[in-house]
Parts: C-alpha cells; sequence; structure tokens
C-alpha cells in the first residue's frame, strides 16, 4: 500500500485464538458469532498483523507479533499456527533484521511484542540489533509489575531482554517525520496507537482499540479492556474523526481484512475494505 512517498507492508506473524467471550466482553454470542464464528473450544482465530513503514530514510516496525518463545502447552491453549512468521516475512520482502531502525509497540502483550527478541543459543537477545524500540513509560512499568487481573498479558522475556535498546516515552510523541504515538487508554491505561501521514494521506494503526473490523460498535469491546469505559470514549471520539478524513485503519487481529477506510453515513459508521 502506497500512503504519499511512504510504502506500508502488512507482515504475519502467523494467527493465533482467544475465547469469544473475552473477545467481545458483553456482547452476547448469538451476535459476536455471527462476526466470527467460534471453534469447539469458543475459541475465534485471529490475525497477528505488523504493519512495516518504508519512509525513504527509516525502517519502521509496528508491532512484532506473538514469537515463537513458548511450550505445546502455552501453543494449544492460545491455538498458536505459525504458517508464516515475522521473520519469515519481512526476509520475503528483502528486509533483514539489522535493517530496521524503529520499533513501535503500542503495548507489551504477549501478541504484540513476540518478536522483539529471539534466542541465541541459552541467551535472549534483542532480535533487531540495530533498531530504538519505542513504548509507553506507564506501560513498561506495568508489564514488569502487573496486577492479577491481566498477569497473565504479560511475558517479561518477550520484551526485557531488549531494554538497552528501548527508548520510554510520557505521552504522545513524534518518532520520527510522519510517524507519531498517540496515547489512547482503554485496552491498558498506556496503549498507544501510530499515526502516519505522508503527502496529505495518513494511516492510523488503531491496536486493541479496535482489534478487528467486528469490534466497530462502539460498545463491542474486549473484556481485556481494564478501562472499557476509556475505551468507549475513545472509540467515540476518534473514529468519526478517522472516517472524516477517509484515514487508512490497519487492523492488528482482523483474520481477513488487514485494512479499511471507516465511511459515515446519516450518522453511522460502516467498514470500507481498502486495496
Amino acid at each position: 500500500m502506497k500512503l504519499g512517498r511512504f510504502e506500508l507492508i502488512a507482515l504475519s506473524d502467523g494467527t493465533f485464538t482467544l475465547d469469544g467471550g473475552q473477545i467481545f466482553g458483553v456482547v452476547p454470542k448469538p451476535l459476536w458469532e455471527k462476526k466470527l464464528p467460534a471453534d469447539e473450544r469458543n475459541r475465534v482465530r485471529l490475525a497477528l498483523t505488523c504493519l512495516l513503514v518504508l519512509t525513504g530514510d527509516h525502517k519502521v516496525l509496528i508491532e512484532t507479533g506473538i514469537g515463537d518463545k513458548f511450550d505445546p502447552k502455552y501453543a494449544d491453549i492460545y491455538g498458536i499456527q505459525h504458517a508464516t512468521t515475522l521473520p519469515d516475512d519481512l526476509s520475503r520482502h528483502g528486509i533483514r533484521p539489522e535493517d530496521v531502525d524503529i520499533v513501535i509497540n503500542t503495548h507489551l502483550h504477549f501478541d504484540h511484542c513476540g518478536w522483539n527478541t529471539r534466542r541465541e543459543g541459552e541467551k535472549l537477545v534483542a532480535s533487531f540489533p540495530r533498531a530504538r524500540y519505542f513504548i509507553q513509560r506507564g506501560e513498561w512499568e506495568h508489564a514488569l509489575a502487573p496486577t492479577e487481573r491481566d498477569r497473565a498479558s504479560y511475558v517479561e522475556e518477550f520484551f526485557d531482554p531488549a531494554k538497552a535498546q528501548t527508548e520510554l516515552l510520557d505521552g504522545n510523541q513524534e518518532i520520527v517525520k510522519g510517524i507519531s504515538v498517540e496515547v489512547v487508554p482503554g485496552h491498558t491505561r498506556n496503549l498507544q496507537c501510530v499515526r502516519i501521514e505522508s503527502e496529505g494521506q495518513q494511516a492510523y494503526f488503531i491496536s486493541d482499540l479496535m482489534p478487528t473490523r467486528a469490534h466497530l460498535p462502539y460498545p463491542w469491546i474486549m473484556s481485556f479492556d481494564l478501562y472499557p469505559m476509556d475505551t468507549l470514549a475513545n472509540k467515540r471520539r476518534l473514529l468519526p474523526e478517522l472516517a472524516k478524513n477517509k484515514v487508512l485503519i490497519v487492523f492488528p487481529h482482523d483474520p481477513e481484512l488487514v485494512w479499511a477506510r471507516l465511511i459515515e453515513t446519516n450518522g453511522k459508521l460502516a467498514i470500507e475494505p481498502a486495496s
């Protein structure tokens, strides 16, 4: 996808599954299963989408998937399927790990930062040796000391071995020209979405504020969200603006649709696939 002078490349780290009730919160199953059918264990299949932005000056990677640092029991619980991996997908596009100079994690849940690190013999090291990693300070601190409610969402070895290359942010910030992060509380207190702008065109990596197109209705909010009323408020604030400005939205977990635009008709939002 071309965006002004930038090139956007959607990358995959395979798929995984989560309980449908967790994904759709208070929405009754007879409604959500029409959007994402569940398997025999009530799990729905989700994509692990990462985004590579080629600016001409930088190779910026947004999210790093779920990685490969898990045992068979973990892989079974989460239904992890690696038809491809993020490193393989990068390689197919001619990108080596050392070519990536910026990594942005929207947050540090295990399905968003798995390839921040990799195994090198008995050690864990940063997967992208030349990159600076960017995350909100509050998210980093919470990931190291999560609550009982969300402890299972964080796996320290997925991100902490890259600490020396990690820059902690305090609020909204431009990372490089045309790419900025915006703090959007709800899913976590310090979730950051990524706005990409070039030559008057915009894209928005919306992260788990709206993980799939099925989460377009304002109250369709995951039970994982620590602050669901903040999620609701931010969806009401942000989605009409993205529609008005014809912003390309990149979904992290939609199993069939990587990106789309929102259209508003008579005050109602709808999804328009982009190609």
